[in-house]
Order: C-alpha cells, then sequence, then structure tokens
C-alpha cells in the first residue's frame, strides 16, 4: 500500500480527469465556433455531450469495478479518454468533434465513482470523511488551474492543442495506476457478472425512498455549481466584460473556497459533531445564495471581486459538506458500494448535463438570472434532503 499522501494524490488525478475534459476546454469556445461558423449554442452541445455521457456510464463504472476490480477499470478508461482525446484534435467539423467529445466522456466518468468506492473500501467513519476530504483539496487545484492553462494552450496552439494535453494526461494516468496504485476490493469480495443480479441491485437501491431523495438532494446542491461551470465563457466575456484569457478570475476564487471548504472538513472531522458541520456548510450555502441574488439585482454592471465572492462561499459551503453527505448516502448500502456510488455520480452528472445544455444557455446574459438559478437549486436540494432524512424507510443491503 503507498502512503497516504501518494494515495490521495492518486485519488485526485483520477477525479481530475473528468473535470480537466470540462475547465480546460471552456476558454477555446469562442475559437472553435469561428473556426467551424457556428453560434455559441453549438459548441455547448460539445460541452452537453461529454458530460451527458460521463453521465450515463457513472452508472456502470461502479457495478463493473465490483465485478472486475477497482484498478482494472480505471486503467481501461484511463486509456480510452487518452484515445479519444487524441482524436478529437483531429475533429474536422462541429458534428464529428460532438461524437468525439460524447466518447471521451464516455471515458470520463469512472474517476469519482470508483474513488468514491476505494475510499469507502479501505476506511470507515470519520477516516472516511477525511480522506474524501484530502482528495477533494489536491483535486481542486486542477479546475482552479485548468482554465488559466487552457486559455495559454488556446492562445499560443489553438483548440487542438486542449485535446493533445487531455491525451497525454490521459496517458500519464495510466501509467501511474499501473504502477503506482494497488486493488483495494479483493476478489473474494467481487460480485458476479450476473446481469439478473446486477438489475435487482440497482432495482433495490432505487426502491429505497431514503436513497433517492438523498441523492437527488445532494445532487442538486451539488449541481448548482454547474450554473457557473457551464456558462464560464460567456459569464467572464458577457457579464463580465472580460478576456477569454482572464477566466481565473472565476475559477480561482471557485475553487478556492473549494480548497478551504474541504481543508476545513478534514480538519473538522472526528474533532466536532456532523451536526455542527452541517450547520456551518448549510449557513455558507444560504448566505452564498441569498448575497448572489442580492448584489446581481443592484447592480447592471456586475464586477470582480463582488461578483465571484458568493461563488466562493458557496463553493466552501458545499466541500465542507460533501465529504459527510456522501458518506451517508454510500452508508445507505454498505455491500454494494460501487453500485451506489455509480447512482450518486450518475444524478450529480445529469444535473449538470440538463442546465448545461438547457437551462444555462437562456441565462448567459444576466448575472441575475444566474444567480437567482443557483439559488433555486440549493433551495430545492437542501428541501429534499432534509425530507430525506426525517424519512423512517429501512436501509437495504
Amino acid at each position: 500500500m503507498p502512503s497516504p499522501l501518494l494515495l490521495t494524490l492518486l485519488f485526485a488525478l483520477c477525479t481530475m480527469i473528468g473535470p480537466l475534459g470540462i475547465d480546460t476546454y471552456l476558454p477555446s469556445f469562442h475559437a472553435i465556433a469561428k473556426e467551424f461558423d457556428v453560434g455559441p449554442a453549438a459548441v455547448q452541445q460539445t460541452l452537453s455531450a461529454y458530460v451527458f455521457a460521463m453521465a450515463c456510464t457513472m452508472l456502470f463504472y461502479g457495478t463493473l469495478s465490483d465485478t472486475f476490480g477497482r484498478r482494472r477499470v480505471l486503467m481501461v478508461s484511463a486509456i480510452g479518454y487518452c484515445l479519444t482525446s487524441l482524436a478529437a484534435a483531429f475533429a474536422p467539423n462541429i458534428e464529428m468533434l460532438i461524437l468525439l467529445r460524447f466518447l471521451q466522456g464516455m471515458c470520463a466518468g469512472s474517476g469519482m465513482v470508483i474513488v468514491r468506492a476505494m475510499v469507502q473500501d479501505k476506511f470507515q467513519g470519520a477516516e472516511a470523511q477525511r480522506m474524501m476530504a484530502m482528495v477533494m483539496m489536491v483535486f481542486g487545484i486542477a479546475p482552479a488551474l485548468a482554465p488559466v492553462f487552457g486559455g495559454w494552450l488556446q492562445t499560443h496552439g489553438g483548440w487542438r492543442a486542449t485535446f493533445y494535453f487531455l491525451s497525454a494526461f490521459g496517458a500519464l494516468l495510466a501509467l501511474l495506476l499501473w504502477r503506482k496504485l494497488p486493488e483495494t476490493l479483493p476478489e473474494n469480495k467481487r460480485t458476479p457478472l450476473d446481469l439478473g443480479l446486477i438489475a435487482g441491485n440497482y432495482l433495490l437501491a432505487l426502491s429505497n425512498r431514503k436513497f433517492r431523495t438523498m441523492v437527488l438532494g445532494l445532487a442538486l446542491m451539488a449541481g448548482a455549481n454547474s450554473v457557473y461551470i457551464s456558462s464560464a465563457a460567456e459569464f467572464v466575456m458577457t457579464v463580465l466584460g472580460m478576456e477569454v484569457t482572464q477566466l481565473g478570475w472565476l475559477f480561482i476564487p471557485l475553487i478556492t473556497g473549494t480548497m478551504l471548504g474541504s481543508a476545513v472538513s478534514g480538519t473538522f472531522a472526528k474533532r466536532i459533531p456532523l451536526r455542527t458541520q452541517k450547520a456551518i456548510g448549510y449557513g455558507c450555502l444560504v448566505v452564498a445564495c441569498v448575497s448572489n441574488v442580492i448584489y446581481n439585482a443592484s447592480t447592471q454592471h456586475p464586477v470582480v471581486p463582488w461578483a465571484v465572492l458568493p461563488v466562493t462561499i458557496y463553493t466552501f459551503g458545499i466541500s465542507l459538506l460533501m465529504p459527510i453527505l456522501t458518506v451517508e448516502v454510500m452508508g445507505q448500502f454498505p455491500k454494494m458500494r460501487g453500485l451506489a456510488s455509480s447512482l450518486q455520480g450518475f444524478a450529480q452528472m445529469t444535473v449538470f448535463a440538463i442546465m448545461s445544455g438547457l437551462i444555462v444557455p437562456h441565462l448567459f446574459h444576466s448575472g441575475l438570472l444566474l444567480a437567482i438559478c443557483q439559488a433555486v437549486m440549493v433551495a430545492l436540494g437542501m428541501m429534499i434532503w432534509w425530507f430525506s432524512t426525517h424519512r423512517k424507510d429501512t436501509v437495504a443491503e
């Protein structure tokens, strides 16, 4: 078993693979639209296809890892990500790019799903919370730097250079997994590949009302982040009036909140009652959403730092909550952690896909509408989670 530091780094790199395909790519939206002579909505579909494919395949990666082992599935998906990213660099038109982004997204959905299961394989309770918090803290570096690095790649190499970089990242990750990552699920604990049994397990999980509502509530609270991530280029250029190379003004505050929240969550584990930790997290979400709406309603010209400060508070709050709530969700089915993680990941990425493809494109032009959308998602998520914790459904295993 590698050292805790190396294990944290490996887990974080696995979780980065999906977000990197989004954040590094965002600065190239306008260049792609110009080269293929299409509008922003068409380019937005390359993002939606990627996220939708991630959501769909998340349903299966957990179950596949329950059957074939965590490490093997991660390695195959990293190799697939490398190859599809390289193919996308040679896309001749927008239609082919959308197709290749879909295939790339299919390979990108494994990281977070399987890492959550691996953490639960090796750690329990507060230790699992601490490890997830450490992973999220290291993981937070990528989305902070990716848009800035993506802007540099776009300026010096064009949008295709972004996909060369993503391909190299996939290849490096596959190599590291092969050389350094141990298997956490022994063969005697794996589930046979029985389609009838797998279907029955999914039905068992989905028939549990507490599990369903917990997953939906968490997906909405966490998915509120998609409002600004999927609109990043338009938000920075249209709402804030900046250049595409200045995406860091959104992503650095966003990820600062993520890293601080994750660090505090890891520090609080075992030291402060979970109820107190949750109260702080929920309080941050409420303060962030209310202040965001009030600020954008009071000005026609949002400016930094005030336009992005509420986003920082939101990401701090959700990053404090995520390790705690994820452990609670996974705890509903301790003998089917991969499956439970798959359903959680599917719900979160489905929310992201719906928001980025169907809703956010209609809100690009207005900071106020984006703020209201985020607030509505957080409020709905909090209400649904509260409802789930006040049900008395029996936990099934």
